[in-house]
């Protein structure tokens, strides 16, 4: 099993920026695909970045491309996101999940590979 914890939102001016950091615990996390996805009020959640368990394969949504950044550092079990030029319209719970058992240099953008998710953390970008 994996157990993930979510931290690093808030409040923050459009424009601004907030590094996201997802805390993993379980033997799988190091060959899992991690991924993040959010949810704004009234919306279904949403896919916005992954990354492969080797760490050497990305990808972002159309919507947060050339603003977002996504990491992993497998030796101390933490997945990042970088979130740079925040928009109001970026305002979700985000959440980190795992995908465990998928190739090396897979991303998964759909939800139902993922068998762990965090809490979410409430991420609030002002006008």
């Amino acid at each position: 099993q994996v157990q993930l914890v979510e931290s690093g939102g808030g409040l923050v001016q459009a424009g601004g920026s907030l590094r996201l950091s997802c805390a993993a615990s379980g033997r799988t996390f190091s060959t899992s695909a991690m991924g993040w996805f959010r949810q704004a009020p009234g919306k279904e959640r949403e896919f916005v970045s992954g990354i492969s368990w080797s760490g050497g394969v990305t990808n972002n949504a159309d919507s947060v491309k050339g603003r977002f950044t996504i990491s992993r550092d497998n030796a101390k079990n933490m997945v990042y996101l970088q979130m740079n030029s925040l928009k109001p319209e970026d305002t979700a719970v985000y959440y980190c999940a795992a995908a465990p058992f998928v190739g090396a240099f897979t991303v998964i953008y759909s939800e139902a590979p993922y068998a762990y998710w965090g809490q979410g953390t409430q991420v609030t970008v002002s006008s």
